[in-house]
């Protein structure tokens, strides 16, 4: 067993001796296929800089080892088969509490503190990794085929786990809850979230599949986002989310916007604002979804079109699926096939107890305030299908303001 000292290199296999170390500068593993094995030691940092690091070294394992006080406790970026497993990697550097909104879009050379970061890194395995009490658990930067699974970063005051440029990665049976944040904005007021998430999923993150993934009582449950704020679109496609909870958000369980292609599946989306705001995205299917006790809305989008919404609950929120259109000239530049909503199939779900069960409208504020006089338009909503419906103790069951091709076929009121 080896006593661990300040900025040491590791080129071999390594068991280090138990105990708690103050290493300020960490340690490097030079050297591909190495397993350093921290059999329960503990590294402590300064509050800077990296507990472990991996640099374009191949087939590296990290386990057993317990970090804390680096901004980030374990940092490898350009390798290749990295394995991190039974680690537990908490308290990194994190931005003072009740002060800043959170930039979603931050690059990897900015990059907030994390319990680990990758960067650059392809076929990594993290799994069974406690990632809590800190601002952001995981953070993937340009990652390709990680395999997240198993790992607890609940309460973070950032995100949880959060995929930048990451696609083609399975992340199942990971909790993150509770990962929220206050901004304040005047005397009291302010904002509880302030774009914290259990989940982040940004610039063009594609083809992952979310699996039984917890993220309930966080600033947004799973947060994607494809349009950056300098409007260009970085759309998140394809990706699947499957038997996840984002339940008890101040705000969104399922934030998915200026995408396509994404499925929602037998997910979990209560007691939110909103259980999905899917705004500017297209071709979309919800199918078997449970959304119960939401705000404002079970399903809000806004201009989005192509979608599918099959079988699912929504019981007891303010509106049960709520779609509109609103110009916006910016996104209308960004995202010029959205231009109202349109070409939906909503069939076979059970609306039982809303305020109202759907409502469609044309120029709209969040769906629900028409929008001041001379406000640019949109076309008409559009070619919206509605068949196979079960209606049940709703107040109203649906309201259509000036739209167009509406088809009602089979539903049960």
């Amino acid at each position: 067993m080896l006593t661990p000292t300040d900025g040491m290199h590791i080129t071999a296999d390594t068991v280090l001796a138990p105990g708690v170390y103050h290493l300020p500068r960490g340690l490097t593993i030079a050297a591909p296929a190495v397993t350093l094995d921290g059999n329960g030691a503990t590294l402590v940092g300064a509050g800077g800089g990296r507990g472990v690091t991996v640099s374009g070294h191949n087939g590296v394992r990290i386990k057993n080892l317990r970090l804390l006080a680096y901004h980030h406790n374990i940092y490898a970026e350009d390798c290749a088969g990295l394995t991190i497993a039974n680690c537990s990697s908490r308290a990194s550097v994190e931005e003072p509490a009740n002060t800043l909104f959170l930039d979603i879009w931050r690059p990897a050379a900015r990059a907030y503190g994390a319990g680990v970061m990758l960067t650059g890194v392809c076929e990594a395995l993290i799994s069974e990794c406690d990632l809590q009490h800190q601002q952001n658990g995981l953070l993937c930067y340009d990652c390709l085929r990680l395999t997240v699974r198993d790992n607890i970063a609940s309460y973070c005051s950032g995100f949880g786990f959060h995929f930048f440029a990451t696609s083609d990665s399975l992340i199942e049976g990971n909790y993150a809850d509770f990962c929220c944040r206050y901004q304040p904005r005047g005397p009291d007021q302010g904002h509880l979230g302030a774009d914290a998430a259990g989940f982040l999923i940004v610039h063009g993150a594609c083809r992952n599949h979310f699996r039984r993934n917890m993220a309930r009582m966080g600033g947004d449950g799973f947060f994607l986002a494809g349009l950056r704020p300098d409007w260009t679109p970085v759309p998140c496609n394809d990706n699947l989310f499957e038997e996840n909870d984002g339940s008890y958000s101040p705000n969104i369980a399922f934030e998915a916007t200026f995408s396509r292609g994404n499925i929602f599946r037998r997910n979990r989306a209560d007691g939110c604002n909103y259980g999905f705001w899917l705004g500017f995205s297209r071709d979309n299917l919800l199918e078997q979804n449970h959304i119960y006790h939401n705000r404002q809305a079970g399903l809000a989008v806004e201009n989005g079109f192509g979608f599918v919404a099959r079988d699912n609950d929504l019981a007891w929120n303010t509106h049960g699926i709520l779609l509109w259109s609103r110009f916006v000239a910016d996104f209308a530049r960004a995202h010029p096939e959205n231009d109202t909503s349109r070409d939906w199939l909503i069939e076979a779900n059970r609306f039982t107890g809303n305020r109202l069960a759907v409502r469609i409208a044309a120029d709209q504020d969040h769906g629900v305030r028409p929008l001041p006089p001379f406000t640019p338009r949109c076309p008409r909503p559009r070619n919206h299908t509605l068949r196979a419906n079960t209606f049940r103790d709703n107040l109203l069951d649906l309201e259509l303001i000036d739209t167009e091709d509406a088809r009602l076929e089979d539903n049960d009121v």
